[in-house]
């Protein structure tokens, strides 16, 4: 084979590779993280969001977010949770202090979650909070 030859093969490999990753999405997606007032902001409207805690059950217990649902961070892996079986609905995510609800948040973006926010640790909300189990 000439070097003429082996040049062009390589420009027409180089290009080829290059058209097949310009057709691949590489978009990444990812949560958004607001402040607790744009939480609350986004808790007073009637949109079908969901408030997830993902710390443990007994922390939720000692004093969660009125509607918040308990999935703890460590029970979000690879499957999808059975409580959010909405891949478009509005998640706000919370924790203690934040640093579970950016797992979280990363892990539930990651399985294709394309609406979710996380809003840091329930150690600095202002806003009400309950004891006991939500139904």
């Amino acid at each position: 084979m000439t070097d003429m030859k082996k040049t062009l093969i390589s420009i027409l490999i180089l290009l080829m590779i290059a058209v097949m990753t310009g057709c691949i999405n590489t978009e990444q997606i990812t949560y958004k993280q607001i402040s607790q007032e744009e939480a609350a902001e986004m808790m007073a409207k009637d949109d079908g969001h969901v408030i997830v805690d993902v710390r443990r059950m007994d922390e939720y217990i000692e004093g969660h977010i009125p509607g918040a649902i308990c999935i703890p961070n460590e029970n979000i892996d690879q499957e999808k949770p059975e409580k959010l079986p909405d891949t478009d609905q509005i998640i706000l995510v919370y924790c203690r202090s934040g640093n579970r609800s950016k797992q979280a948040a990363e892990k539930l973006a990651a399985m294709g979650y394309r609406n979710v926010y996380e809003f840091g640790g329930i150690i600095t909300w202002t806003g009400e909070t309950v004891t006991g189990v939500t139904p």
